[in-house]
This record gives structure tokens, sequence and C-alpha cells, in this order.
């Protein structure tokens, strides 16, 4: 067994699914990481021979060697994978974020439907991998600008040290500027050590550099700008969407229980949306202690 974590993407030939694999594709080339293109099939009919069973896997194997052609013949990933397996979509990723780097998966954006699809597969894979999972929306290949927009990370009292260091990498990996966060009233000393009284959004934002510090020396050639907006969470990152070329929040609190503003965001978000989840041993900060904060992006 290969001991090298991948990049995964889950691919079901969709038009939603092929921007997906355009993104996982840049993020295995970025990471120098092998990739693999995962689909996931099952028999809806009831009961049924061998033989019938037999036609949908040829078919659902047909639609992943697509998706795995397509990445050898489009980039520069020598090590391309696939996982074909019977049974839940959902339930597959989380099996196999125990050993990826990163799950890549597609949603068919907003309204009801988008919600069942999304509750179903992404959702479900958001709250309960246990790397990060990147949801990218809407049909068709990525728009390619030639002014990306910032990658923006939401943060909340409880952020864990890996959402940062996620969003820090990632910026660097893509040669973006970061915009880091906050919304609520500000507080005293909320990053870190006990400070004089915030007094305005200035000082709350000067905090949160502070707090940063860390990740800006590690990554130098990364432009951070920190934000303070006493706002709610869900529309101060969603309105952020609109312009962002990626949403960076933390993931479920509790197994499986995504916050509020973190499903939004998910649902909602004019971009692809990051959930990364805290590490499964426990939190383990490299940068400076946490201080009570007084709103929760991720709970709303």
């Amino acid at each position: 067994m290969r001991d090298t974590r991948s990049v995964v993407v889950g691919y079901d030939g969709s038009d939603f699914s092929m921007q997906a694999l355009e993104w996982a594709m840049d993020e295995a080339e970025l990471r120098k990481l092998p990739l693999t293109v995962a689909h996931a099939w099952r028999w809806p009919y009831g009961e049924a021979g061998d033989e019938a069973k037999m036609h949908l896997r040829k078919a659902a194997e047909h639609v992943l060697y697509h998706g795995a052609d397509c990445a050898r013949s489009t980039s520069s990933i020598t090590d391309v994978t696939t996982d074909l397996y019977e049974g839940a979509a959902a339930e597959r990723l989380v099996e196999l974020s125990d050993r990826a780097e990163l799950i890549v998966v597609g949603s068919r954006g907003m309204g009801t439907l988008a919600r069942t699809v999304l509750g179903s597969v992404a959702e479900y894979a958001a709250a309960h991998a246990h790397c990060p999972v990147v949801v990218v929306r809407g049909p068709g290949p990525i728009p390619v600008s030639p002014h990306p927009g910032a990658l923006v990370v939401g943060l909340t009292r409880d952020t864990h040290d890996e959402v940062i260091e996620f969003a820090f990498r990632e910026a660097a990996l893509r040669l973006l500027p970061l915009v880091a966060v906050h919304a609520g009233p500000p507080q005293p000393g909320v990053w870190g050590a006990p400070m004089p009284p915030v007094l305005d959004a200035r000082d709350a934002e000067e905090d949160m550099l502070r707090h940063l510090q860390p990740w800006r020396e590690r990554y130098p050639e990364v432009p951070v700008r920190a934000t303070f907006v006493a706002e709610a969470a869900k529309s101060l990152l969603l309105d952020l969407s609109r312009q962002a070329s990626l949403v960076v929040v933390g993931g479920a609190r509790g197994r499986g229980r995504l916050g509020s503003t973190t499903r939004s965001i998910l649902q909602h978000g004019a971009c692809p949306v990051a959930v990364v989840p805290a590490l499964r041993d426990g939190p383990q900060r490299s940068g400076p202690a946490d201080g009570p904060l007084t709103s929760d992006a991720s709970e709303g």
C-alpha cells in the first residue's frame, strides 16, 4: 500500500464533478501529490441478478475511467489512480479521507434540490472526513480569472491551528493574498494574553494580526489583511465569497455536526469552500493560546 497521501476527488461524470476534478488536479499538481479519482455506485431497484448488476458496474467503470483519463491527459500528474466502490458515495469519501491529504467534491449550487444533494454527499463528507474537504460550486470548467480573488479564512474563538495552517498554505500554493475575518463585538485579549480593552475595529484587527504572527513568519510570501466587522458572520462570509477564490472555515464541533454558518456557506457561498477538521488526537496549537471570543463563525 502506498504511504504517500493523495488528493481524492469524488467523480460521477456530471458537469459539477468535472469542476471538482479540475480543482483536484490543481491541488495535486501544486502539492506534488498523487490523485485518486473515486466513484461509487449501487443497484437502486431492489432485488436483481448478478448479470443486471454487472451491467451497472460496467457503466460505473466507464464513468470512473473517463474521469481518470481526463486527469492523465490534461494535467502533469504522473500518479492517477481510481477507486470504484459499491455503496454510498459519502461514506466511501469519509473512508478514503483516512489516508487522504484532501477531499474534493462538487456541489450543484443553491435551491431545495441542491441542499438535498449537498446533504447527502458534500455536507456529510465535510462533517465526517478526517482531512480537509473542498466543496467546489457550480457546473462546468472553473473560470480562470486574470485577477483571482483573495483567500478568505473565518476566525472564531474556537478556530483550530489546522484551519489557519491550511489557509496560509493554500494561499502560498495559489499565490493569493489572505484575508482573515472575524465578525462580532470586539473584546480585550481575544487572541492571546490579557490586553487593555479593545476600543475599535482597528484594535481588534491588530490583535488578530498578532495572533497570526507565527504563520506570517512561516509564510512571508503571503500578504495578510485582518478584517473585523460587527455583524453576523454568515452575512460577512457570504458577501466576501462573491469576490474570493476560496473561503476556509472550521469543521464539525462534534461528530457530524457542522455549525449553522459553515452549513450556510456550503449551501450558498459563491466560491469553493474548504472545511478543515481539527486533528482527531485533539488540538495542537502552534500559535498563541486562544482567549474568549463573543461570536462564532462556525456556529452562527
